[in-house]
């Protein structure tokens, strides 16, 4: 069984490696293909923000009664990265290599702290404190949801 550590980590290093190939399709000036890897990213970050937010988030909520915690500044982080996102995407749009770095810079800033904080607390405390059958029930639901949207 994969733990939703394990899953989730693999799908942060996924969604990782999507973003570094549009980094460097857009800093060779390929403007094209730095637009379908863009969209990939984007497809492939609110797949996971949504397995987060409507599944795995709800469950760390129940099993330890926090939910004006974690969570709430999890949710938070999220919409902040979409916001970047959509300013990544207008500089892809613009074809502005300087804009698009620096979005991109910042999102990457943004997307490893966020992701140190699950991957060092959200993620074990549901490891931890949910019994072995809801784990495999939320991680085969999850990695559904997050297969599906690879594959779209």
């Amino acid at each position: 069984m994969n733990t939703i550590s394990e899953l989730m980590t693999h799908d942060h290093r996924d969604c990782d490696g999507i973003f570094a190939r549009a980094e460097e399709l857009a800093s060779d000036g390929d403007w094209a293909d730095a637009a379908e890897a863009l969209k990939k990213f984007a497809d492939a970050l609110n797949a996971h923000f949504d397995a987060e937010e409507s599944t795995l988030f709800p469950a760390f909520e129940q099993a330890t009664g926090m939910t004006q915690g974690p969570t709430m500044v999890m949710r938070h982080e999220h919409q902040n990265m979409r916001d970047t996102l959509a300013a990544l995407q207008y500089a892809l749009d613009k074809q502005d290599a300087d804009d698009f770095a620096g979005e991109a810079e910042t999102l990457l800033i943004m997307m490893q702290q966020h992701n140190m904080k699950e991957e060092s607390v959200i993620y074990p405390m549901l490891d931890s404190r949910l019994p072995g059958d809801e784990q495999e029930r939320l991680s085969a639901s999850v990695g559904k949801h997050l297969g599906e949207a690879r594959a779209a």
